[in-house]
């Protein structure tokens, strides 16, 4: 390998060791031996080399864990599981990836340069997700499963990422996001056997649940409306 390819190695090993935030160019320097001035010849900054590292990581993951929900066995809704216990495999064995992900987003904020290409690569996402879910090629996807799918999976992805990050004994397994996905999806159909009416929230619910229980205990047959028993409005 020549300068360019060392040092792109070593920044991934420094990524994977220290992090993004707390990667110098001396470390870059030392994991790829090579002078810490070909690291500005060839890249013109610390930041560039390691955003080059961490984007190729994130490309290389995608080719290792991509497929369509049309492919394989089972139902729609095992293969979509099946997505799920794959990308929670790898918040375990690629923790460094996700990690590194977090501390670039945060760096970004005072980088308009990495901001910039977290943007992109974050609208690329939003449509290579749509593409699996759908099972439509990249470029056939339509723009509404795009804006509306991609960018679904795409939040959910990010959210279930950080409490696996944060808290891994409570985040939630495959078959919870899947069942979880099912009652979201009832409640804002107003379907029978949901946790209640999607205007109404769950403590609420609830509390309107043991109203109704105890005035059926004293054989009471007319209730008046929630609001007016637990003392809340509309508001």
């Amino acid at each position: 390998m020549g300068n360019r390819e060392d040092l792109l190695a070593g920044a991934r090993r420094c990524l994977e060791e220290k992090g993004y935030l707390r990667t110098t160019v001396r470390d870059i320097a030392t994991a790829s031996r090579v002078s810490m001035a070909a690291i500005g010849y060839h890249f013109g900054s610390r930041e560039a080399l390691l955003n080059q590292a961490l984007f190729a990581a994130i490309d290389e993951w995608g080719r290792r864990t991509g497929g369509d929900l049309g492919a394989g066995d089972g139902t729609a809704a095992e293969r979509y599981a099946a997505l799920w216990t794959r990308e929670i495999a790898s918040y375990r064995t690629d923790r460094w990836l996700w990690v590194a992900s977090v501390e670039a987003f945060v760096h970004a904020q005072s980088s308009p340069d990495l901001l910039a290409l977290l943007a992109a690569g974050q609208r690329e996402g939003r449509r290579g997700v749509a593409a699996q879910l759908t099972g439509v090629p990249e470029a056939e996807v339509a723009e509404a499963d795009v804006r509306g799918l991609g960018s679904v999976q795409l939040a959910l992805m990010s959210g279930v990422m950080i409490q696996w990050l944060t808290d891994p004994e409570q985040a939630p397994d495959a078959a919870e996001i899947a069942a979880g996905l099912r009652a979201l999806a009832g409640r804002l159909e107003g379907k029978a056997g949901t946790a209640g009416p999607v205007n109404a929230t769950p403590s609420t619910q609830e509390a309107t649940d043991r109203v109704r229980r105890a005035r059926t205990s004293r054989g009471l047959d007319e209730l008046v409306e929630p609001t007016e028993d637990l003392g809340l409005d509309d508001s």
